[in-house]
């Protein structure tokens, strides 16, 4: 009979917990964590008193099978946790789905107001090979005839059918033609761009109506949800959905002229004109919305024209456990140069985090923190947002960051 071949160490060691006395509450720690892949491990005490200040139960990690409290870390990434980022994934749904069609606290009636579902771009950096598509047919990606060369002495065109995994596609035509400072600072100024936008809307409403905001406030409310993605380019654009509602929130339907052509005029109109002002000690870069912009109305019936809202729901919450690694860069922070070369990520990507650090060296730049945020091509804001109490309540879930229940007297730590 011929002897078992040993057992891993894996194995050995899952086939050792499962011996222990104490393998069922071990078991029952890690279900609790929902599959998280990286739990955290808490430290402490826990001591619940009465309004006598009589003790009525002491919990000790120190009691538990490894010494340790286990939770979910929480993690949005799909690279860095499947688990918790399939939980942030269906709260993003159910909040931008509520949001949409009611419920959560919000009335079924704000099925009826209007709604665009937007996507804001950023400008070009320089030309970027693309997978370019007319129905079922992939064309040439950038056809130039009498094939030119850059100043560089490279061709200016690409006359390749790219497929969808092509690793080229997102990657400059002429790295040297590439503006790789320009887009780092777009980035960086990404979310100051989303700000200044969402301030500027209500503006131009009231300026169109010849009113005040204050005036505004008192007849629409302008709600919205977003979430950013990475291009393969590694610039951010934003997917948002703008919504119109009365004076008192989702509740209350808005005035009769707010339509979704109005709003859809208002988008364009502000987003062409909304920009990040020059610091005037620094160069000239380009802080601005890129010229393609989509602004697409948002319906619950498929047939009609326009997007279908739970294919929106669906869609953001797509993105919402995604982050730079999708232009293929890392998913952790870079705390020194000499790391970059060392990573597995896409040559691009590589210059664009070059380029975060040799900007942070640059007095011009000195307050924006492009070093910590090297791993994410500059880009520092969140990567999902909703406008304050008024667009939903909360998503099917509790928050991903849910607190523990630690009691009126504990103490925990990692």
């Amino acid at each position: 009979m011929s002897e078992l071949p040993p057992l891993s160490p894996d194995v050995l060691a899952a086939a050792q917990r499962a011996a222990m006395p104490d393998f069922a509450r071990w078991q029952e720690m890690v279900r609790a964590t929902g599959g998280c892949a990286q739990p955290i491990r808490l430290q402490g005490r826990r001591i619940t008193f009465d309004a006598g200040l009589e003790v009525l139960d002491v919990y000790r990690t120190a009691d538990e099978p490894t010494g340790y409290l286990l939770t979910a870390c929480g993690n949005r990434r799909a690279s860095r946790c499947p688990a918790c980022s399939e939980v942030y994934r269906d709260d993003t749904y159910h909040l931008i789905l509520s949001g949409l069609r009611g419920g959560k606290g919000v009335p079924e009636d704000v099925s009826a107001h209007p709604r665009v579902f937007a996507t804001f771009t950023a400008p070009s950096f320089g030309a970027v090979h693309a997978r370019r598509v007319k129905g079922d047919r992939v064309l040439p990606c950038r056809p130039r005839r009498d094939s030119p060369v850059c100043e560089h002495g490279r061709p200016e065109g690409c006359g390749v059918q790219h497929g969808d995994d092509d690793s080229q596609v997102g990657q400059p035509i002429c790295v040297d033609c590439y503006d790789y400072a320009g887009a780092v600072l777009w980035n960086a100024h990404a979310g100051e761009l989303w700000r200044r936008f969402t301030q500027a809307l209500p503006a131009t409403f009231a300026r169109h109506l010849g009113i005040s905001r204050a005036e505004l406030r008192r007849r629409l409310r302008l709600s919205y949800a977003k979430v950013a993605e990475y291009q393969a380019r590694g610039l951010v654009h934003f997917h948002t959905v703008i919504r119109l509602d009365g004076p008192d929130g989702p509740s209350d339907r808005p005035p009769g002229w707010a339509t979704v052509p109005v709003l859809q005029a208002a988008i364009r109109e502000t987003a062409a004109a909304v920009s990040v002002p020059v610091p005037d000690d620094a160069p000239v870069v380009r802080r601005r919305w890129g010229t393609q912009l989509d602004v697409d109305p948002i319906y619950v019936a498929t047939g009609l024209e326009g997007i279908a809202d739970q294919r929106v729901a669906a869609y953001i919450a797509k993105y919402a456990t995604k982050a730079a690694e999708s232009a293929g860069t890392g998913d952790r922070p870079i705390r020194e140069v000499a790391e970059v070369a060392r990573l597995d990520v896409a040559v691009h990507a590589q210059r664009m985090i070059y380029t975060c650090f040799a900007l942070a060296n640059d007095p011009d730049y000195r307050l924006i923190p492009l070093r910590q945020w090297a791993h994410m091509l500059g880009y520092r804001g969140h990567f999902s947002t909703k406008s304050r109490l008024r667009w939903a309540r909360c998503g099917r879930y509790a928050p991903i960051t849910r607190p523990i229940g630690l009691g009126n007297g504990a103490v925990f730590s990692r």
